[in-house]
């Protein structure tokens, strides 16, 4: 069976790039996200998000009809679903976005259509979306029912670095978890649409740890470099120096440090491996801890700054500005989801009782979070009238500066940019 339409459900930052892939190669393409909002902006061919090379192929797609967008889910041969899984409480997995993705494409499915879950989840998740298809349609048979089902179900997690999704969407290998050998093969069809990378078919349960497993193995590595900076600043150490001179070893490759972690995936995926197996992620539980804890140490460093400060200059503490330089997750991006930035703007902004800047050249409007603490400014002006500069986002805009531009002696670099 072809797949002449295809759904994507949730046009985020990977259901929208998904969406235009799959429109470029000439399938139609139904995008479904309650946010009427980017529904009207995508079918106007423009993107209500910051990516290279997404734009221009939105743009064709809707323009030659491949692409539009909606509100409501509507009928189709394989649904993808790319919905947001935050974690509620005492970081435990929150599965509501899926479980309304699921009851909302329910009363559409027909036999022979394919569901492919792409939200990163906690083990399990696939087939407890298959129960909740199952429970809306019970004249349809799922994977959960035996291999001779009417409608295949399998799990595939992206993989893709936000700046390069377009790139990595292509070329990247997937992992492609089916409910059965059947399923599998089924979304490997799917994918293969578009993909120049691997198939790497497995079962929805080992897929859905791989994911979690991939970005746990980074937390815990970054959470080695972040440690790294608080023990350097203990001893009066370099430690962007240090880890250069370590990283001359033939096997030996530290991360650098900053000033947390974020985004969606590594802030969030290794807490769903510690909610269901509390007991034996110790090493992943304490490099989340670690992580967590980085913008508190930051916050530490723009007190003594501002004390320095205030003791070099006389002023009083009202009287400073302190200017941060990126509220984003990661360089070049606009994403601001689990930002460590935005967390230590916004404790910089609580405590301080002068005037906080924020300098984040990817956005328009300063976010709602710090809209009553904080003030968006330019590069130039904080640079210029800033008394402390706090460096949190090395995009290419910032290290683009140049020394002479830096005048100020109270400066709290987390990425070493201006060292």
């Amino acid at each position: 069976m072809r797949f002449e339409t295809i759904s994507v459900i949730g046009l985020g930052y990977i259901g929208l790039p998904t969406a235009a892939v799959f429109a470029s190669r000439g399938k139609k393409v139904v995008g479904v996200d309650i946010n009427s909002r980017a529904v009207e902006t995508i079918n106007r061919g423009d993107i209500h998000i910051v990516e290279p090379e997404l734009g221009e192929v939105v743009r064709d797609a809707v323009r030659d009809g491949y692409l539009r967008a909606t509100t409501q889910a509507e009928a189709a041969d394989a649904f993808l679903i790319a919905v947001p899984t935050p974690f509620i409480g005492d970081h435990q997995p929150d599965l509501s976005y899926v479980q309304a993705a699921a009851l909302s494409i329910a009363p559409v499915l027909k036999a022979g259509d394919l569901v492919i879950l792409e939200s990163t989840s906690p083990v399990g998740a696939t087939e407890q979306m298959a129960q909740w298809l199952a429970d809306a349609r019970p004249d349809l048979r799922f994977p959960q029912h035996g291999d001779a089902c009417d409608v295949f179900i399998a799990y595939c997690p992206e993989r893709v670095l936000p700046g390069k999704v377009m790139v990595e969407l292509l070329e990247n290998d997937r992992v492609i978890g089916g409910m059965t050998p059947a399923c599998s093969a089924r979304a490997s069809e799917l994918y293969r649409i578009f993909l120049r990378g691997a198939c790497v078919e497995t079962h929805a349960r080992t897929a859905e740890m791989c994911k979690l497993t991939e970005n746990s193995f980074r937390d815990v590595n970054i959470a080695f470099a972040n440690e790294l900076s608080l023990i350097c600043a203990e001893q009066g150490i370099n430690v962007w120096e240090l880890i250069a001179l370590a990283n001359r070893h033939p096997r030996v490759n530290i991360l650098q440090p900053g000033p947390g972690v974020g985004g969606h995936c590594i802030a969030v995926d290794p807490w769903f491996i510690v909610a269901q197996n509390p007991e034996q992620a110790r090493l992943i539980r304490t490099a989340r801890e670690v992580n967590d804890a980085k913008p508190g140490w930051v916050l530490d460093q723009v007190k003594q700054a501002l004390a320095e400060c205030l003791t070099a200059s006389g002023k009083r503490a009202s009287d400073i500005t302190i200017a941060c330089f990126g509220l984003a997750f990661k360089p070049n991006i606009d994403d601001l989801r689990e930002s460590p930035a935005m967390s230590v703007a916004h404790l910089i902004a609580e405590w301080h009782s002068g005037q906080t800047w924020v300098v984040e050249p990817h956005v328009t409007a300063i976010p709602q979070r710090l809209a009553h603490e904080a003030t968006l400014v330019t590069t130039e002006d904080a640079l210029q009238q800033a008394d402390i500069l706090v460096m949190l986002v090395d995009h290419a805009q910032f290290r683009a500066v140049e020394a002479a531009q830096i005048t100020q002696p109270w400066i709290v670099d987390t990425k070493g940019v201006w060292r």
